[in-house]
């Protein structure tokens, strides 16, 4: 019998946080970012679901790319680091997908095929220092990809805090922003998820969208009750021990009961992609109710206490995160963010699909 962990992922919640969003998107197009995995969702199945309701994908390198053309993704495909070399180049022009350059030595591999490249993206770095060419460069890489044929250009930077519109860094880099498409002549990008729901950059022709899709929580947005998590990670109850006042559960003896306790063992751990960094106390929902976690995160199992529960039993369910506890509340009492929680499952418990 197949052991009760499994990782739901729920098409339709996808496909409602898309139309969700696109609310906030007014006339700007939808991009559906699916790298990593979609998001540790599946990026295939995922991309085949949504294919007829977004504008165009992103990944972050070529492979990805080419997976999702092999399964037969049709719609266009942004390659966010764009090509480490020139045979990524080369695939770009036969495969009908989309670059994003950010230094120079992209600029002269993508010369030669200039007019066979469908749509090119230039980064600029507007303050968060990770990829892009410096504004000041910005006439000089496009006056070389225009000379060379081609003939789609787009703009575009990221923002390191956009869930803080109002931080320092924030302003900056769109202060920055704004003066340098003030005469640009060509498609613009700058929105993400955060940015897109905050309405920071209304010029945009195209919004890149994440972790939203996949029912994630924007910090500082007013309306994330609209979104429906898509991922539900859950198992069920494997044991129950009766724990007395004083007696430590897991490794290390980390968790000591204070009172005479009842605990479950649940047959999930971080070899499932569960965190072990999660602390006593991380939120776990068993018989739809919150119960502590208690003790070490092992490889194969995790602890919590179902003293309060009422009746628990061998077999009740249990869920890791999804509707409640969100993945966000789970991954800040673990002291890391719901975009590595997701993005880290290892694959070993059983994905199931559902429309």
């Amino acid at each position: 019998m197949p052991r009760a962990t499994t990782v739901s992922i729920d098409l339709g919640a996808i496909s409602n946080n898309i139309a969700v969003l696109k609310t906030s998107l007014g006339a700007t197009r939808f991009m559906g970012v699916v790298k990593a995995d979609a998001y540790g969702h599946g990026a295939v199945p995922v991309a085949q679901h949504i294919e007829g309701s977004v504008d165009a994908f992103a990944v972050a390198f070529t492979e990805e790319a080419l997976a999702l053309r092999a399964a037969g993704i049709g719609k266009p495909i942004l390659i966010l680091e764009g090509p480490h070399s020139a045979e990524d180049v080369a695939l770009a022009a036969e495969e009908n997908l989309w670059l994003a350059l950010h230094e120079h030595s992209q600029v002269d591999w993508c010369l030669p095929r200039g007019d066979a490249l469908p749509h090119l993206w230039i980064k600029i770095d507007t303050g968060m220092h990770r990829l892009g060419f410096p504004a000041e460069q910005l006439s000089t890489v496009r006056r070389s990809l225009e000379n060379a044929g081609c003939a789609r250009l787009t703009l575009m930077s990221h923002l390191a805090s956009a869930e803080l519109p109002e931080s320092p860094l924030s302003k900056r880099q769109l202060d920055r922003w704004h003066e340098i498409v003030s005469d640009w002549p060509y498609e613009m990008s700058l929105s993400n998820s955060a940015a897109s729901r905050l309405g920071l950059a209304a010029k945009d022709t195209w919004g890149r969208l994440g972790y939203a899709m996949y029912g994630g929580l924007i910090t500082g947005s007013t309306s994330n009750s609209a979104l429906k998590p898509a991922m539900q990670f859950h198992t069920t109850v494997m044991a129950l021990r009766q724990v007395g006042a004083g007696e430590s559960v897991g490794y290390g003896g980390h968790w000591t009961a204070q009172r005479d306790s009842v605990i479950a063992t649940l047959p999930v751990g971080y070899g499932d992609g569960y965190p072990w960094s999660a602390q006593s106390g991380t939120p776990v929902a068993v018989n739809g109710k919150k119960v502590p976690l208690v003790g070490r995160v092992s490889m194969d199992m995790v602890t919590v206490d179902v003293t309060d529960c009422g009746s628990v039993a061998i077999g009740t369910p249990a869920i890791l995160w999804g509707q409640n506890p969100g993945v966000d509340e789970v991954a800040e009492a673990c002291g890391t963010i719901g975009y590595e929680l997701i993005t880290r499952m290892t694959g070993r418990a059983t994905r199931r699909y559902r429309k």
